[in-house]
């Protein structure tokens, strides 16, 4: 169970028929992950039924020490061959200490429930039954068998400082329960984030909720977490540091457009965001707004940033076999150094951090494209300029030879991950200062969303690598000088 100050609870929204009587729940079939394909076929089924996938953004298509099990950066997620959803069922008002009954339907491990704690005499019990219309998917910091999706921090990069003044609490203080998730201290994911809730039956609506189970099936909402009653007498509440979601304004990829960045409650409810990220006052009720997900809705867990994709919507972005065809598309061009006059190469898509020495760099102020070399240093106070321009690495910015223009100088590299692209257009542009590569469309779009960053204020980053953007649109076009033969 979990047991926190303010920790995450799950609560039933007025549209689960919630009934206050006292039949027995129907115990759910035991959560399991569905991270390959074969775990939704049915027999006789040709392809199994995707609900859609979700992509961790930072990470550029694998993580540093590669995807492996359920903890990867990107987990589809398919139809199970039994339904494993949960609803409310029974409520039951209780004064503490508990009695038996209450406090068995805890202990019970076939049953879900949640514990609200209004105050050291007074609790609410929420009992959850089994639902055969829906598929269950937890996301969180536990690598408990529980969560479908494993998610960490994920090491963005600032190169402004930034700082809108969000507060957070590590949410490595929760409390005992279920074995714990075993990850670092300063952690502010949650362990169990999250959860996903996927109709079996088309359109295969899926909807997130703050929170999740733990290994109890149990959640226990303390005396110091943000929750509230509801006009109808029914209970919401708020997880420490929040799930945030941002749906897109229009199509994610006709009509690129953020939108505006909500709370998600443990019932599903969208309200405004807190003064600060763990206060336990929420926002405004936003009554116009759902937990629907849509491509290209986003999901901050506070260290992590997923992106949700429709089958719909992948169907129309490149696949890595297309990447591959791009990369070998640019190199047939034989871009050449417009200094040095060797042949540049984008190297392949599995050296994706290791600098080949025939890869392309850019003046990331201009877009001119080069091969690397050691000189162009700008000789201000402070740098310990040598004969020749030349300087360490770590000094700063250069002048690009071309213009004249001064500013970062870093290799080009292709961006991986194809379901963070908004369309399949030829490589033209890259985001600064990191240097990944992809089409137009892309970089217009992202340099447009602001992404929350732990404690710091919101701004827009490279998808690819986490990266904050700078300049005055956070990209630049390439300008590649071709073969002078």
């Amino acid at each position: 169970m979990v047991l926190e100050g303010s920790s995450e609870a799950l609560c039933p929204p007025p549209s689960l028929e919630l009934r206050p009587s006292c039949n027995k729940s129907q115990p759910s079939p035991p959560l399991g992950s569905c991270s390959t394909p074969h775990d939704g076929l049915f027999p006789g089924d040709k392809e199994p039924v995707k609900y859609g996938e979700l992509i961790v953004l930072g990470h550029n298509g694998s993580l540093a020490n590669g995807d492996k099990g359920r903890r990867r950066s990107r987990l589809a997620l398919y139809k199970r061959p039994k339904a494993n959803g949960v609803k409310p069922d029974v409520i039951h008002n209780v004064s503490t200490p508990l009695v038996s009954k209450h406090r068995q339907a805890l202990s019970n491990k076939s049953q879900h429930s949640i514990s609200y704690t209004l105050s050291r005499s007074h609790s609410v019990i929420v009992e959850y039954t089994h639902d055969t219309n829906t598929d269950m998917f937890q996301i969180g910091r536990s690598t408990e068998s529980m969560i479908d999706f494993v998610v960490t921090d994920t090491a963005g990069t600032s190169t402004s400082g930034g700082g809108g003044g969000w507060q957070v609490q590590g949410a490595a203080g929760e409390g005992v329960g279920g074995g714990g998730g075993g990850q670092s201290a300063q952690s502010t994911i949650s362990r169990y984030a999250c959860r996903i809730m996927c109709e079996r039956n088309a359109p295969y609506t899926a909807r997130i909720y703050a929170a999740g189970f733990d290994s109890s099936k149990n959640i226990f909402l303390g005396e110091r977490a943000a929750k509230w009653r509801t006009s109808d007498g029914l209970m919401d509440g708020l997880t420490t540091n929040g799930v945030l979601v941002m749906h897109p304004a229009g199509d994610f990829e006709s009509e690129p457009a953020p939108g505006v960045w909500r709370e998600i409650s443990v019932c599903g409810n969208v309200f405004a965001l807190r003064e600060t990220r763990s206060a336990q006052q929420r926002g405004k009720l936003v009554e116009n707004e759902s937990n629907t997900l849509q491509d290209g809705s986003l999901i901050d867990l506070c260290g992590a940033t997923l992106l949700w994709r429709t089958p719909t919507g992948l169907r129309r972005t490149p696949t890595l076999k297309q990447l591959e065809s791009l990369r070998q598309e640019l190199n047939a061009a034989r871009p050449q150094c417009p200094v040095g006059f060797n042949t540049l190469a984008f190297p392949s898509l599995a050296r994706r951090e290791i600098v080949d020495k025939k890869q392309p760099w850019v003046y990331v102020n201009c877009g001119h494209v080069h091969g690397y070399h050691n000189w162009g240093y700008r000789k201000d106070k402070g740098h310990n300029v040598g004969p020749g321009g030349t300087a360490p690495a770590s000094t700063g910015e250069r002048e690009c030879p071309m213009c004249r223009r001064v500013g970062p100088y870093v290799p080009l590299w292709l961006g991986c991950e194809g379901g963070l692209y908004l369309d399949a257009g030829p490589p033209t542009h890259a985001f600064c200062p990191c240097g990944h590569v992809c089409s137009e469309k892309t970089v217009a779009g992202w340099s447009q969303i602001p992404l929350p960053h732990g404690t710091h204020a919101f701004h827009a980053a490279c998808p690819f690598c986490g990266t904050w953007l700078t300049g005055e649109q956070g990209h630049i076009k390439l300008i590649f000088q071709g073969p002078v033969d």
